[in-house]
């Protein structure tokens, strides 16, 4: 069209045509020089770099330095600042670890495991209130907002536990239940404590045999020298009616139950032994054939998680709701159900599955934390 209409000008109009054309093809242009210099700016801000908190009971304990491991792990990944602190088992420590990681400006927060769930209520209420997430490992705070609590199922661990427990015990005896004693040792005297929360649960199992079994408790308080005394206290009284003991957490009590057990004299493999969590110690154990079960708690893809939901949670990102189940393709943890928190927080739970060693995975297995990374104190 435009050829066209071009072939009806005359000679004179093309002339003048295209000596504008080329008038204004060469002429000057009027844009700075300093505008044609300079490489524009993007206004899209740079990408924020977060900054997370993670607040421990005590980073002496295996399973502590597991979770600690994974979150430094992912946020490694994820480039993100973790700045970890540890209570050193001290209720009000943990409290004031809270009000100095607000002051640090963190963008999250994770509970990584705390000494008492309920005096740490305050100290996440304040974090609500700054309105900083908050997600939580090991055991839930029991009151504030806590977007996710990621852990094994405590109360299902244990009745599992307990049942197979039971279950060698009568195994052992010609199918049937004994007249014995069973040696419980505890970890705390909290109610809503890790402790409290198993002892519960196995008491609602083992108390319907109330007429054959005696069941006889200790506090280890976390460590082997309290579980010595307390387990080589009761072999000293009962001596060969002691049919079995259930030691809540192996990877910081089993060595004293098995060495108060060697003291005596006797031989640990006699024992029909169980508890939760295995950790280094546990592992040497279950390996010399010294411990029935120990079950597998998967600290480090508790941290990593954490971290990882965190990170969702501030650039908004899909995350998990209530009644999903996560699965990961040959995790140890999967699949594992997102239900309401059962502590009394308000969020959801994340129940990662446990196993049990040496029943369903071997002590070399290489999903085992304890031989993935070195958490020896």
């Amino acid at each position: 069209m435009i050829c066209k209409l071009a072939r009806s000008f005359s000679i004179g109009t093309v002339f003048l045509v295209c000596t504008l054309l080329i008038f204004s093809c060469s002429a000057p242009q009027t844009s700075s020089p300093t505008a044609t210099q300079t490489t524009p700016t993007s206004t899209t801000p740079p990408p924020k770099e977060y900054h997370f908190g993670l607040n421990v009971r005590d980073l002496t304990a295996p399973f502590v330095k597991a979770i600690q491991i994974g979150a430094e792990k992912k946020a490694k990944e994820l480039g993100i600042k973790l700045t970890v602190l540890s209570a050193d088992n001290d209720s009000q420590r943990e409290l004031t670890n809270i009000d100095n990681l607000i002051t640090m400006g963190i963008d999250g927060y994770i509970n990584g495991s705390s000494w008492d769930p309920v005096a740490i209520i305050p100290g996440i209420k304040k974090l609500n209130d700054a309105g900083i997430p908050v997600v939580a490992t090991d055991n839930s705070p029991t009151g504030g907002k806590v977007a996710y609590h990621i852990n094994l199922d405590i109360a299902d661990t244990t009745i599992r536990l307990t049942n197979l427990f039971l279950n060698e015990i009568k195994k052992r005896n010609g199918g049937e239940m004994p007249t014995g004693v069973v040696i419980e040792v505890l970890g705390d005297l909290i109610p809503e404590s890790w402790a409290g929360i198993e002892t519960k649960a196995f008491h609602s199992i083992i108390d319907q045999y109330k007429d054959k079994l005696n069941v006889v408790q200790c506090n280890g308080n976390w460590n082997n020298d309290d579980t010595f005394r307390g387990v080589a206290d009761y072999l000293t009284r009962f001596g060969d009616q002691v049919v079995g003991i259930f030691v809540q957490t192996p990877d910081v009590m089993g060595t004293g139950a098995v060495s108060a057990i060697k003291q005596a004299g006797l031989d640990p493999k006699k024992f029909v032994t169980a508890g939760i969590c295995i950790g280094p110690e546990g592992l040497v154990l279950l390996q010399n054939d010294e411990f029935f079960c120990m079950t597998e708690q998967p600290c480090l893809a508790e941290g990593e998680m954490a971290v990882e939901l965190l990170y969702k949670i501030l650039t908004n990102q899909p995350t998990p709701k209530e009644g999903d189940t996560i699965v990961e393709e040959g995790a140890i943890w999967s699949p594992a159900e997102v239900v309401n928190n059962t502590a009394g927080a308000e969020g959801l739970d994340i129940k990662l599955l446990s196993a049990f060693c040496p029943q369903e995975v071997s002590p070399t297995d290489p999903r085992l934390y304890e031989n993935v990374v070195a958490v020896s104190p």
